[in-house]
């Protein structure tokens, strides 16, 4: 507690802003410094209620912000995945059927994919007990997966070859994309090809590309050939 001799009281009254209190004067001039000339201590809680209402904000401020660092809130570098629908035909040419698992990869025009390794287990909704990739069926199949820069517009489709029998028969592809803030968009890739070993055109893999031979603003022909490329990839696991 600070004491005060007369001597000093008197040299308050004659200059209170300036003797005891150097700094007072340039932070709060003497025509809002209360009448406490004769109580200096007056003086100093007054002066503490005055920058009250400063360190009150600040505490304020810095809870607010230590409450939004652990918020579960989702920001903007959180992008929510686009919902994509597979909608496959068997042919119904004689053993056009397969069990074999059936791989899907889409692109866009700058030459990024999103690649499900067995759709199927990646988002198969017919039922349990269902068998897909049976002649003449038309199979769906729907998940989450990242979204794309622009639709769709190339696919390659591969059967592992495995199974009693591995040759298949697929008329056509059709995939829809939908997301957040995102157009719908839809393709439907013309395969009418056989996948088979034992059959022409004797490969695993369909590739139709329908993107134009340029993307655009990229200047570089990004032509689909089922390798990974040195573009950016986003993957759909199977499971």
């Amino acid at each position: 507690m600070i004491r005060w001799s007369r001597s000093q009281d008197k040299t308050i009254k004659q200059n209170p802003t300036t003797s005891h209190f150097p700094n007072i004067k340039n932070s709060y001039p003497d025509k809002i410094l209360p009448p406490f000339r004769s109580n200096p201590d007056q003086t100093l809680i007054f002066l503490a209620q005055k920058m009250a209402p400063n360190t009150f904000t600040l505490l304020l401020l810095l809870s607010l912000l230590l409450s939004l660092a652990f918020s579960p809130i989702a920001f903007s570098d959180d992008d929510p995945d686009c919902v994509y629908t597979v909608y496959v035909r068997t042919g119904s040419i004689w053993k056009g059927g397969t069990d074999s698992v059936i791989s899907l990869r889409v692109y866009d025009a700058y030459g990024e994919y999103v690649e499900i390794s067995n759709l199927e287990a990646w988002g198969g909704l017919m039922g349990p007990g269902y068998n897909y990739y049976e002649r003449g069926n038309l199979d769906i199949f729907s998940g989450r997966g990242a979204c794309l820069a622009s639709p769709i517009c190339a696919l390659n489709l591969t059967s592992d070859g495995s199974g009693d029998h591995h040759g298949w028969y697929c008329n056509y592809v059709e995939v829809t994309v939908t997301g957040v803030h995102t157009p719908c968009s839809q393709v439907q890739f013309t395969v009418e090809q056989w996948l088979a070993l034992d059959t022409a055109p004797y490969e695993l893999t369909a590739i139709r590309n329908y993107c134009p031979e340029f993307a655009a603003g990229k200047g570089t022909d990004r032509k689909v050939d089922g390798r990974a490329s040195e573009t950016k990839t986003a993957a759909v696991s199977s499971q």
